[in-house]
């Protein structure tokens, strides 16, 4: 693998002022050959400018958070990190490479969770390049190459989690998003490793089931809910009917027979247990009538 190494390249001011000098001079020559009649003058420094001309290729101008990756004769020479006006080698060749931070988000793409049910999700990926050599040389191209890989990796990570738990515990897609971010994240650097690039973060920007399932799924959710909730109503109705027997039997109110007992049991728990206010019924014979 080709690894990034620097390039220091020759203070590009005093290397400008330099040539520009030198073509000042080269023309003041032409100039003098021509009013002398000197062709042989006139020829040399023609010759001088063409090459003074060919030096100010080796100007570079790098910008901050950019790197040129230069290369001589299909070679790779060195990478040029410093900012600022520089000259190197005017035979070479430059390709520049920012190493700002990026952001990619993939589509939003529709596949199987670890259920087979189908879903959809996107992720944002904050990258940037760490080796610019292995960029430029390793892949064909390194921000195609991100984008592709970023989907691959999305694909594989909902292929493994299941949208939501279907019971306590469980890592899901849904309720995870850290787990789920890092695990991501991981997948995404992998596949990035050798494209000379840092994945930053990785998290899920979109999450949502298929429009296929997606009505079915909001009503088991929905059915989830409404038995969470009677299961936590009935179990403190069943507390407050244990609790009111036993109030009733500690004081000596009443006594009930089994029979009394599982009436007012089940009366308690319609009451207590309810969607609907209940409506009374008021005795106003004896107890047992």
């Amino acid at each position: 693998m080709v690894r990034e190494s620097p390039l220091t390249p020759v203070p590009g001011l005093p290397a400008a002022i330099g040539i520009i000098l030198l073509g000042l001079a080269a023309f003041a020559g032409i100039v003098a050959g021509a009013s002398a009649g000197s062709d042989p003058l006139v020829i040399a420094c023609a010759i001088a400018v063409v090459l003074i001309v060919f030096l100010l290729k080796g100007l570079v101008t790098v910008e901050p958070n950019q790197g040129a990756v230069v290369t001589l004769f299909g070679r790779y020479v060195g990478t040029v990190r410093e900012p600022g006006l520089g000259w190197i080698n005017p035979f070479t060749s430059r390709r520049f490479v920012s190493v700002r931070v990026r952001n990619s988000e993939t589509n939003k793409l529709k596949v199987n969770d670890s259920r087979s049910n189908p879903i959809e999700i996107a992720a944002i990926v904050v990258w940037r390049v760490v080796d610019t050599a292995e960029a430029v040389f390793e892949v064909d191209s390194y921000e195609h190459y991100v984008s592709i890989q970023a989907e691959a990796a999305v694909r594989s990570l909902a292929q493994a989690y299941p949208y939501d738990a279907n019971h306590e515990g469980e890592t899901t897609l849904a309720g995870h998003t850290g787990e789920i971010s890092a695990a991501l994240q991981k997948a995404v650097e992998d596949r990035l490793s050798k494209a000379g690039v840092q994945v930053i973060e990785a998290r899920i920007s979109h999450l949502a089931y298929a429009p296929e399932i997606a009505a079915a799924m909001l009503q088991r959710q929905q059915a989830g809910a409404v038995v969470a909730a009677r299961r936590i109503i009935v179990e403190g109705a069943v507390g407050m009917v244990d609790h009111a027997l036993e109030l009733l039997s500690a004081r000596s109110i009443v006594n009930l027979d089994d029979e009394r007992r599982a009436a007012m049991v089940s009366n308690l728990l319609v009451v207590l247990c309810s969607d609907r206010a209940a409506t009374p019924v008021v005795n106003t014979g004896t107890l047992y009538s």
